[in-house]
């Protein structure tokens, strides 16, 4: 009997190991390359709306199901970083916002890498975040870039030209800074504002980190952020040391900003708003004017996809992430106006076709020019925009002038860089 109830308990562990328990919550387990179903977690966002609305066509192709997950990339970031913590199966494949979370995830291993996968239709800029060992670790889906909206019909009335370089733009402010309509807005709150500012840094020859070390105190860098702080003190709308863009669109829409630089993605809201006072025909858009010493708008990817190093099924995630992301699938979201990251769908005229040309031009032009950090990549980002962001609350609100602008900027260089030193990533190039 005992010898019967020994084979028994090992031919049970030995059932347990052949079908790959793990115990993990909301995955199932199946046959290597048929998962009975996969845990896909994405965000409350159009194209995860788009994703959940169509994955019955996934499941009907390939005979996997798919549960999906939908939250608030506020609440993705928060059991992501939980999962890290606790080594604990979150899900199998998953939208990411490089930005914010790929640092840390790469630091924990918390991405399979995508070595295999054809990234040849991507922009380098778009996968450069995510690119360790060589291997890209997340696929672009989502992409912006910084452009600046402009009112065609007060240009036109003024009888300028729409400001192709920083010389000009100063200019157009400074003329169109009349009769209760600010010349030039931008986001002037604080932290707010980094990401904004990022692109004139860029355009004057500067950078928010370079080789692992603070470089928003230099030379460059403090010429950039006077001369954002004098576009907005001198010609922006009144507080606007305290917005950040929800403002600013509001008052694009009540007719009281000239021009207005942002992130590309504001466009469809400035055109199709019923409540906005300004007709659609007479919202420009164009690229950043160019710098005194290059041309770099900040380019991001906005939402990437990866897949888990804890899925029981490598096959099945592969084959979910290459059909999420296909050109296909861009194609469908490209039609609902969600910008991707394929370069192959902005280049097809089917779909461009439809599209203002001027923000295909500035799609075009970001992809072959621009930056791909609208923000400091590091893993104490939120402390670091708020000491970047005082030094732009200096500058906006003396006009670009403050005496202690450089010092200012100096001292809170250092305190990122002490930052940089207890996440161990002082003096790390990327």
């Amino acid at each position: 009997m005992r010898k019967f109830l020994v084979i028994l308990l090992c031919f049970i562990a030995l059932f347990v190991l052949l079908t790959g328990c793990d115990g993990r919550n909301g995955a199932g387990s199946g046959d290597e390359g048929n998962l009975s179903e996969l845990h896909v977690l994405l965000p409350i966002h159009p194209y995860g709306d788009m994703l959940k609305s169509l994955v019955h066509e996934f499941e009907e192709e390939t005979g996997i199901k798919v549960t999906i997950e939908q939250i608030n990339e506020g609440e993705i970031t928060a059991k992501q970083n939980e999962g890290i913590e606790n080594g604990e199966f979150v899900a199998d494949v998953f939208m990411t916002r490089p930005m914010t979370e790929t640092l840390t995830f790469l630091n924990n291993d918390w991405m399979v890498p995508l070595g295999d996968f054809d990234t040849s239709d991507y922009p380098d800029n778009t996968l450069d975040i995510g690119v360790k060992n060589r291997a890209p670790h997340f696929i672009p889906l989502i992409v912006e870039w910084q452009v600046l909206f402009y009112r065609k019909d007060l240009i036109q009335a003024a009888g300028i030209n729409v400001p192709a370089n920083f010389d000009e733009l100063e200019e157009a402010a400074r003329i169109l800074n009349a009769n209760g309509v600010a010349g030039f807005a931008s986001r002037g709150a604080g932290s707010p504002a980094v990401s904004q500012l990022s692109s004139f840094i860029f355009n004057f020859g500067g950078r928010y980190i370079e080789n692992g070390v603070a470089a928003f105190d230099s030379p460059q860098a403090v010429e950039a952020i006077s001369f954002y702080g004098k576009l907005l003190g001198m010609y922006g709308p009144n507080g606007v040391d305290t917005m950040s863009w929800s403002e600013i669109m509001s008052l694009f829409h009540e007719g009281k900003i000239a021009m207005w630089t942002d992130a590309s993605v504001f466009y469809s809201q400035l055109i199709s708003a019923d409540e906005s006072l300004v007709a659609p025909e007479n919202v420009g858009v164009t690229r950043l004017p160019r710098g005194p010493v290059s041309d770099e708008p900040y380019i991001l990817t906005a939402w990437g996809m990866s897949i888990s190093p804890k899925t029981s099924d490598l096959a099945a995630s592969k084959t979910f992430l290459e059909w999420a992301t296909s050109a296909e699938m861009a194609k469908r979201a490209m039609t609902d106006n969600i910008p991707m990251a394929r370069s192959s769908v902005w280049n097809d005229p089917q779909i461009t076709n439809h599209m203002s040309p001027e923000i295909v031009e500035t799609m075009i032009h970001a992809s072959e020019n621009g930056y791909p950090y609208a923000l400091p990549l590091m893993t104490s980002i939120v402390r670091a925009r708020e000491l970047i962001g005082e030094v732009i609350s200096e500058s906006v609100l003396t006009n670009g002038i403050s005496p202690r602008l450089q010092t200012l900027a100096t001292q809170n260089a250092a305190e990122v860089n002490l930052l940089l030193r207890a996440d161990g990533e002082y003096g790390t190039a990327r």
